[in-house]
């Protein structure tokens, strides 16, 4: 069964979009508030790029690998099954975007809202990289 990935194809480009408006407008002089809100809607593209990311993993496998139990499995096992059948390269990476998108709704201050932007920054190009492999993989 093919999968849709015009979800996940436009969440992709959404946080790429948002992460270069943030590069263009954080970079000049941008007063506290504006910084936090260009922030905020980053973090807010990545929390639905995440989740689309890993649904569409446990998708792939679940139509893909006969025999291999998905359901119920948890975030690190889906990570380390997504790896064995390559849809992903780095687990570790993985998850500490899953660590990232926790801190999502515990953001209280401007630290922890840093840290996970960084993290961010680096969830963008894993995500298009799952993105294109699931399109060469999608038959």
């Amino acid at each position: 069964m093919t999968l849709d990935l015009s979800s996940l194809r436009k969440a992709v480009n959404s946080l790429e979009r948002a992460i270069k408006v943030a590069d263009t407008m954080i970079k000049g002089d941008v007063n506290t508030d504006q910084e936090e809100v260009i922030r905020a809607g980053v973090i807010q593209n990545f929390e639905f790029t995440y989740e689309l990311c890993w649904k569409f993993m446990r998708r792939w496998l679940e139509e893909n690998v006969p025999g291999e139990v998905i359901d119920g499995v948890t975030m690190k096992e889906l990570f380390r099954i997504a790896a064995e059948h390559r849809l992903i390269k780095d687990v570790a990476a993985w998850f500490a975007y899953h660590r990232a998108r926790n801190e999502t709704s515990h953001i209280y201050d401007e630290k922890k809202a840093e840290s996970v932007y960084d993290e961010v920054i680096r969830f963008a190009a894993a995500s298009k990289d799952l993105l294109e492999v699931l399109e060469t993989k999608n038959d």
